[in-house]
Parts: C-alpha cells; sequence; structure tokens
C-alpha cells in the first residue's frame, strides 16, 4: 500500500559526504556528553530502598510523587504494584541514612497525607546488584549486535553487515547522548527501549538492502549510486507509513502513559526518529563506501557444460 509514489529517484547518495558529516558531528557530541557527564542512572543500577506501601482503596500516584519531592527525592519511582492499592517506591541512596530510616521518613510523610496507608515491606538493593544488571545489560546489547552481524553477512553479504552494525551502534550511542546531555533518569525500562531500537533499524536496514538486492538484479545498467537511490526512494512510503504508525502509538506512551512509561517511551521516540534516519543515510551510504557492487549480491548462473556442443570449455 502506497499513500503516494515518487516517480523520481531522489539524489540522496549524492549528498551522502553531508549527511555522514552530521551523523559523526552527533556521534562525537553524544560520546562526549557520556564521558563528561555519565547517565543519570536509576535505582536499579546504583542501589537504593524499595518500600512497597499497601491503601485501603485506589491510590493516584501524582500526590505520592509531589510527597516524596519535598522529601528531596525528586528521582524516586512510584508506580502500583499488583493492584491500584498498592504503590511501589524506588528510593535512591542518600548519605547518612540507612534503607530503615529513608522508610520510615517516607512512611511518616505519607501517613500525613493518608493515614491509612500501611508499610507492607522494605529492601535494600544494593550496588552488587545493580553491578549485575549493568553487566547482564551489556551482554545482552553484545548478543544483539553479534547476532544482527551475523544475520546480516548470511543474508547479504559482510559489507551490509558492516554498514548495518555501524548503523545500529549509531542510534545506541546517540539515545545513551541523549539522556547524558540532559540527565535524564536511565532505567531498565530505558535499557529494553534501546534493545527494541537496535532490532526495530536493523529492520528498516534489511529492507533498503532488500530493495537493493531486488535492484541490482532487475536494472543492470544503473551505476552502484543509481540503485541505491533507487531503493530508498522505492520504500519511502512504506517508511512514512509504518514509522508515522509506531511513531504514534508511542507518542501516545510518551504523553498519556505517565511517569512511569515517559522514559521508555522518550527513548523509542528518538530510537525510532534516529533509526530511520541512519538506515538510510548511515547504512546504505556506508555500504557504498564500504564498495557494494552488483556481484556482492546477484550471482550469475554459469552456463551447464553441454558434451555435444563443439564450443564447450573453449576459451573465449
Amino acid at each position: 500500500m502506497e499513500f503516494f509514489r515518487i516517480r523520481r529517484d531522489l539524489p540522496l547518495m549524492q549528498r551522502a559526504l553531508i549527511f555522514n558529516a552530521i551523523s559523526l558531528i552527533t556521534f562525537l557530541a553524544a560520546v562526549f556528553f557520556l564521558v563528561h557527564r555519565g547517565l543519570h542512572l536509576s535505582v536499579e543500577f546504583t542501589g537504593g530502598t524499595v518500600v512497597e506501601v499497601q491503601y485501603p482503596q485506589a491510590v493516584p500516584l501524582e500526590p505520592v510523587r509531589a510527597t516524596l519531592t519535598k522529601l528531596g527525592y525528586p528521582d524516586a519511582q512510584v508506580q502500583n504494584f499488583g493492584t491500584s492499592r498498592d504503590v511501589l517506591i524506588r528510593l535512591p541512596l542518600k548519605g547518612g541514612l540507612t534503607s530503615a530510616q529513608q522508610s520510615e521518613q517516607v512512611m511518616t510523610a505519607l501517613k500525613g497525607q493518608d493515614a491509612q496507608a500501611q508499610l507492607q515491606r522494605v529492601e535494600f538493593v544494593g550496588p552488587q546488584v545493580g553491578k549485575e544488571l549493568v553487566t547482564n545489560g551489556l551482554l545482552a546489547l553484545a548478543c544483539v549486535v553479534i547476532g544482527i552481524v551475523i544475520y546480516l553477512s548470511f543474508r547479504f553479504e559482510w559489507k551490509y553487515a558492516v554498514a548495518g552494525v555501524i548503523a545500529n551502534l549509531h542510534d545506541v550511542v546517540i539515545i545513551l547522548g541523549f539522556f547524558a546531555f540532559f540527565q535524564w533518569e536511565f532505567s531498565l525500562s530505558v535499557l529494553a527501549a534501546i534493545l527494541a531500537v537496535l532490532g526495530y533499524s536493523v529492520n528498516e536496514s534489511v529492507v533498503i538492502f532488500d530493495r537493493i538486492r531486488e535492484t541490482f538484479r532487475r536494472e543492470r545498467k544503473m551505476t552502484v549510486i543509481e540503485v541505491i537511490n533507487h531503493a530508498i526512494t522505492s520504500t519511502m512510503s512504506r517508511t512514512i507509513i509504518t514509522h508515522g504508525c509506531t511513531e504514534m502509538m508511542v507518542l501516545s506512551m510518551f504523553l498519556f502513559g505517565g511517569p512511569t512509561l515517559h522514559y521508555f517511551a522518550l527513548a523509542l521516540t528518538v530510537g525510532i526518529l534516529f533509526g530511520i534516519y541512519s538506515s538510510v543515510f548511515v547504512a546504505a551510504a556506508i555500504a557504498m563506501w564500504l564498495g557494494v557492487k552488483r556481484e556482492d549480491l546477484v550471482k550469475d548462473k554459469k552456463p551447464k557444460y553441454d558434451p555435444t556442443d563443439p564450443n564447450a570449455g573453449a576459451e573465449v
């Protein structure tokens, strides 16, 4: 299905050097902020106190967050746990206070807001747990990257695999750069969003690579640049429809999902936008710079040997 058809191929690869320069500058800026400012890690990574509170009736979360902010916990994570009457609170570590003191402080404030609030449990999440989560998260990211390389190498050719992985890592680093620059909270849900963006971005790259292969087979007189331009232009309508619908859903989570889904949806929003950009202007352009050609994807079939042919085996 196409909402529109572009009759003339857009000269995108003729501007590839400009787009790659923009990508490189953005990438280096993201790395700079990651090194100098770092990520604002959530309780799951840094350790902290987990408090579960139960109310006799459903309780709105915004007043609870406001109360915690007044106590000096603006980054506390507040969400429903099981039912709308149970609230799970994650508090970051605070100098000079133990978990028991933190929970007592929080419960005093919450009981002042609602005397029927009851403490169900208090747990301390140590830094060792946070370290394990960081290690497992990086391991998951490495496995995804290796899987993408293997998949693209088998389906296409190593040049496309290298181009696809560079484009995907470009997306990941830029998302992390945004979180470092604005000091948005980096939690496990954000890590899940980044892994989702990896799969989403590589899907767009595969669609374009597939169209490049089809065009190589069909149009033998086109140059490599013309083939890539045609492949990108012919998939543009599909790209707008697919990513437009996805972005509508993500923006719905961002606008109406509340604080629990806020940074998850924000990471997806940034990742989808840069995923479209990288698939077109990074992956395709890098494949072009690596010298991709028709013979990499389309193998000419050799004529079968015919013993009755007097010219069979003769040199041309």
